[in-house]
C-alpha cells in the first residue's frame, strides 16, 4: 500500500462560504452504512424495471415473422449479453459509492457532464410519463368498470403524484414498494400469459406453431432489445451505489455478488417472459398490448387482477428506472439549490410536458435513436474507468471546482468528441446501433484520452502509477463528507449512520 498522503478534497475549508455547484447531498457518496440493499432487494426492484410496455411490444414484433421460440431465445441471449455492460459500469457504484451523473465528470468534465446527463435524465423523465399514462389506462379501466366513469388525464395526475411522493421519500422507500410488487408481478404475469394462451386457442391459435409472415430479422431484434436498456446500462451505478459490498475484497465476483442475480437472471428471465406475454397477446388478438386485449376480453376480478399488475409494473419501474436517474441528474446540473425531492417532481414535470401519449405512437423510433445516442456513452464510460483509470479514481477532485475534471473549462472534449462521433455513427446505423455505438465509443475515446488530453490535463490516478489509495471498496476504504474536510477516504465503517436515503 502507498505511503503517498491521502486523497482529499480542500474545498471544504477553501471554499467555505460560497456554494459549490459541484455539491449537494443527494449526489454525495453513498457511505457502507447507507448501502443496504441485498440480492433480493436488488432482484426486486428488476423485476418490477422489466415489465415495462415496449417489452410486450418487441414480443409481438418479433412472432410476427420468427417463430415464438426464436423470439423469446434472441430477447433471453440479448439481455445476458447487456447484462455484462450492466455489471461492469455497476461496480462504479459498488466501488466508489458514486452517482451516475458525477461520475461523468471524469470522462467529460464538471461541466460537460450536463450534456451526457442531461440527455439521459429527460430520456428517463419521459419514459416515466410513457410509463405513468399506460399505468393511467389501466386505472382507468378498473375505475370506469365499476362505475362507468372515464377520464384518464384525471388518474395520470393522482397515479403521477403518488410516484413522485414515493419515489422523494428515498431509495428504502422505492425499495419496500419493489419487495411487494415482485411477488405480485410474477404471480400476475403467468395468470395473464394462462390468460392470453387459453384466449389464444379458443381462436384456432397454437402459440408455438404459429407463423407471422412479416419479415423480421433475428439480429435487429437482439440490438433492438439492447437499445431498450441501453440507459440502464449506463446509469446503473444509481442504484448499484446503495448495495451492500465486501470491504477490503480485491474480487470483483465478491464486491459484486448482489449484482448477479439481479442482472444476469432477474433481467434476462423476466423480460423474456413479459415478451413471450406480448408475443401470445399479437397471436391471439393481433393486438401486441395485452391491456387492451384483456378489457376487451376479460370481466369481474380478472380484469381487476390483470389491470392490477400493469400498474403495479409502471410504478416499480418508474420510481427506479425513471424518476431516480432523472432527478439525480438534475441535481447534478442544479446544485446545490436544487434538491432531490424538487427534482423527482421536476422529472415527473418534464415527462408530463412531453406529452407521452403521442410519442406511443412512434416507441420504437424513440427507442432506437436513444439507444443508438446512449450506446456510445456506456463505450466511454467503460474506457474510461477500466483502461484510462483502472478502477481508481480521485473521487474528492469530483466536487472541486478548481480539480483535475475542470480539463479545458469544465470540459474533456475527448468525451464530448467521441460521444457526437460515435453516437452519430450509430444513429446512421440504427438496426444496428448498439453493438456499432459502443465498441467506437470506447475506442475513440482512448485513442483521444491517450494521444491528446492525457499529455495536456494529467490525472492523479495515472501520474501515480494508479495507487491503490484511488480505490475505496477494495482497498477497505470509503468516501466520506465533511463541512470541515471535504471529501476524504476513511476506512469502511468509520461512519456510523449515513445521510438520508436518497
Amino acid at each position: 500500500m502507498s505511503t503517498a498522503p491521502p486523497v482529499r478534497s480542500t474545498s471544504g475549508n477553501a471554499d467555505r462560504g460560497r456554494p459549490n455547484h459541484l455539491l449537494e447531498e443527494s449526489i454525495l457518496p453513498v457511505t457502507m452504512a447507507g448501502r443496504q440493499f441485498g440480492t433480493m432487494g436488488f432482484v426486486y426492484i428488476w423485476v418490477g424495471m422489466a415489465v415495462i410496455i415496449a417489452t410486450f411490444s418487441l414480443g409481438a414484433t418479433g412472432v410476427s415473422g420468427l417463430p415464438l421460440a426464436t423470439v423469446v431465445t434472441t430477447i433471453l441471449l440479448a439481455n445476458l449479453v447487456l447484462a455484462v455492460v450492466m455489471t461492469l459500469t455497476a461496480d462504479i457504484g459498488t466501488e466508489h459509492g458514486l452517482s451516475f451523473a458525477v461520475y461523468l465528470r471524469a470522462p467529460f468534465g464538471t461541466l460537460g457532464t450536463h450534456l451526457p446527463a442531461i440527455s439521459r435524465g429527460i430520456v428517463a423523465a419521459i419514459w416515466f410519463g410513457i410509463q405513468t399514462y399506460l399505468g393511467a389506462l389501466a386505472i382507468n379501466g378498473i375505475v370506469e368498470y365499476f362505475t362507468g366513469f372515464s377520464s384518464w388525464p384525471l388518474w395520470y395526475a393522482v397515479f403521477a403524484a403518488v410516484q413522485v411522493v414515493n419515489t422523494a421519500l428515498g431509495i428504502k422507500a422505492v425499495e419496500r414498494l419493489a419487495s411487494i410488487a415482485a411477488p405480485a408481478i410474477i404471480a400476475v404475469s403467468i395468470w395473464m400469459y394462462f390468460t392470453l394462451e387459453d384466449l389464444a386457442s379458443a381462436e384456432g391459435h397454437n402459440i408455438w406453431t404459429f407463423a407471422g409472415s412479416e419479415q423480421v430479422s433475428i439480429l435487429v431484434l437482439f440490438v433492438g432489445n439492447m437499445a431498450f436498456w441501453s440507459a440502464l446500462a449506463v446509469d446503473i451505478p444509481n442504484l448499484t451505489r446503495f448495495l451492500r459490498t465486501e470491504a477490503g475484497t480485491g474480487s470483483f465476483v465478491r464486491r459484486n455478488k448482489h449484482v448477479f442475480a439481479a442482472q444476469f437472471l432477474a433481467l434476462p428471465i423476466t423480460q423474456a417472459f413479459v415478451a413471450l406475454i406480448g408475443a401470445v397477446s399479437f397471436i391471439a388478438a393481433g393486438d401486441w398490448n395485452p391491456v387492451n386485449v384483456i378489457q376487451e376480453t376479460s370481466e369481474g376480478f380478472t380484469l381487476i387482477v390483470l389491470l392490477g399488475l400493469v400498474i403495479l409494473a409502471q410504478w416499480s419501474t418508474n420510481n427506479a428506472a425513471n424518476l431516480i436517474p432523472a432527478a439525480l441528474t438534475f441535481v447534478n446540473a442544479g446544485a446545490p439549490r436544487l434538491s432531490y425531492p424538487v427534482a423527482v417532481a421536476l422529472a415527473g414535470v418534464v415527462g408530463t410536458l412531453a406529452m407521452p401519449w403521442l410519442i406511443l405512437d412512434n416507441l420504437f423510433t424513440f427507442l432506437n435513436y436513444y439507444g443508438a445516442v446512449l450506446s456510445a456513452l456506456g463505450g466511454i464510460m467503460l474506457a474510461d474507468y477500466y483502461v484510462i483509470r483502472r478502477r481508481r479514481l480521485n473521487v474528492p477532485d469530483l466536487y472541486r471546482v478548481d480539480g483535475q475534471f475542470q480539463f479545458a473549462g469544465g470540459v474533456n472534449p475527448a468525451g464530448i468528441i467521441a460521444w457526437v462521433m460515435a453516437g452519430g455513427v450509430a444513429v446512421s446505423l440504427l438496426d444496428y446501433a448498439y453493438i456499432v455505438g459502443l465498441p467506437l465509443g470506447f475506442a475513440l475515446y482512448l485513442l483521444l484520452m491517450k494521444g491528446w488530453i492525457l499529455r495536456r490535463y494529467p490525472q492523479q490516478e495515472v501520474t501515480s502509477g494508479f495507487d491503490d489509495r484511488f480505490l475505496a471498496t477494495t482497498a477497505g476504504y470509503e468516501w466520506i463528507y465533511s463541512s470541515d474536510d471535504g471529501l476524504t477516504r476513511a476506512p469502511a465503517g468509520a461512519v456510523a449512520a449515513d445521510r438520508p436515503d436518497v
